[in-house]
């Protein structure tokens, strides 16, 4: 609008000063006119009027003078203000800018606080997720303790249990010895003979046996399986001592041993036959499942410890299933049945890290004494 103003201002300057030019020279001309009139009408004073023309081009040079400085005066202000325009709009685009950029930077502060809040949000919330992780981890430690001191408290009672059951067994056992007639000398005869062959048969079998558990566990250390190989190791060495303990053993006198001329109180099932035994027998197979769940329980839990898979019948305690067995009294068929009964059930608690069939007391693992009554299955004969 001002580059307008200034245009028709310009032109409007220079249509007045042409039209004042040509009024000048308007006059002049009048003028002269007149003069020639006068000079025809006098004669000879027309040549005195002569020097009066260069006074009226004196005249009409300052006036052309002054619209020439007037138009310069007028241009020179129109630049002026067509430069003074330009730096308006300079400055009005400096401003422009100016408030842009500023309008820039603050929608950088605006989305860099709306970053800082939404990460403080995430870490407030990440943080909220850690604390509700950790209560319900807390939570879960105070229910397992709960349960703990729960099966604690039932395997005490349990023990209680068992121990007045086997105080009750033994009084029952001391009376039945009171009462029980004695056999006869045949059957004492065959009892003994019995006794010897399955001695003999016993110590060959111990040599076979450690010669395999030598090699299984050259095995468990190539497969790395390192807490395996220690319950192995330690396997090991029980069977040495027991196997020292037969070699030192000297026979002992039958006729004093009340198994050799006690009557059978029991009878079992195993395989689909009957057998009957006396209560030393009977001491002898609770003895087995005992030590085959304590064996077994070991075994469980050193697989879990390897993260092993879950397989009883690898260990060689299993396949063994004589550590406790003597020879004495009761076939080594029979034992070993009964060991690998104990050992499944001891396996499974170890490598599930529970107490469903037994309990830890006094440095070792023992079975509740109603599940073995039920792997037994004793029958009484009076």
């Amino acid at each position: 609008m001002k580059r307008v103003g200034i245009s028709r201002a310009l032109v409007l300057s220079l249509f007045l000063g042409t039209a004042a030019l040509a009024y000048a020279q308007q006059d002049q001309q009048d003028e002269k006119q007149n003069q020639e009139q006068q000079g025809e009408k006098q004669g000879k004073p027309e040549k005195q009027a002569k020097p009066e023309k260069p006074q009226g081009t004196q005249q009409a040079k300052p006036q052309q003078q002054q619209n020439q400085n007037k138009q310069d005066q007028e241009h020179a202000q129109q630049q002026q203000q067509q430069d003074k325009n330009k730096q308006d709009q300079q400055r009005a685009q400096q401003q422009q800018q100016q408030n842009q950029n500023k309008q820039d930077e603050q929608r950088a502060q605006q989305q860099q606080q709306d970053k800082n809040k939404q990460g403080q949000q995430r870490a407030q919330q990440q943080q909220q997720q850690d604390k509700n992780k950790q209560d319900q981890q807390r939570a879960q430690q105070q229910r397992q303790l709960d349960q703990n001191k729960q099966d604690q408290q039932r395997a005490q009672q349990q023990q209680q249990q068992d121990r007045n059951n086997q105080d009750q067994q033994r009084a029952q056992q001391q009376q039945r010895q009171q009462q029980a007639e004695r056999l006869s000398q045949q059957r004492q005869q065959q009892l003994v003979q019995e006794q010897q062959q399955r001695l003999t048969q016993y110590r060959q079998q111990l040599d076979q046996q450690q010669r395999v558990l030598q090699q299984q566990s050259a095995q468990l250390q190539q497969e790395k399986r390192m807490a395996q190989y220690r319950f192995q190791q330690e396997y090991l060495e029980r069977v040495r001592q027991q196997q020292v303990f037969l070699q030192n053993d000297r026979h002992p006198d039958y006729d004093r041993d009340p198994y050799f001329y006690t009557a059978p109180i029991y009878r079992y099932n195993r395989g689909g036959h009957d057998y009957e035994t006396n209560q030393y027998g009977a001491d002898l197979l609770r003895q087995a499942v005992n030590y085959g769940y304590q064996e077994g329980f070991r075994a469980g839990e050193a697989d879990r410890q390897d993260r092993w898979r879950s397989d009883y019948r690898d260990s060689y305690a299993y396949q063994d299933a004589n550590y406790g067995y003597n020879g004495y009294y009761v076939d080594r068929d029979d034992y070993n049945y009964y060991f690998r009964e104990g050992f499944q059930r001891g396996y499974e608690d170890g490598y599930n890290s529970r107490y469903q069939y037994g309990r830890y007391s006094d440095g070792s693992y023992v079975m509740f004494e109603v599940i073995v009554s039920q792997v037994l299955g004793f029958q009484s004969l009076r």
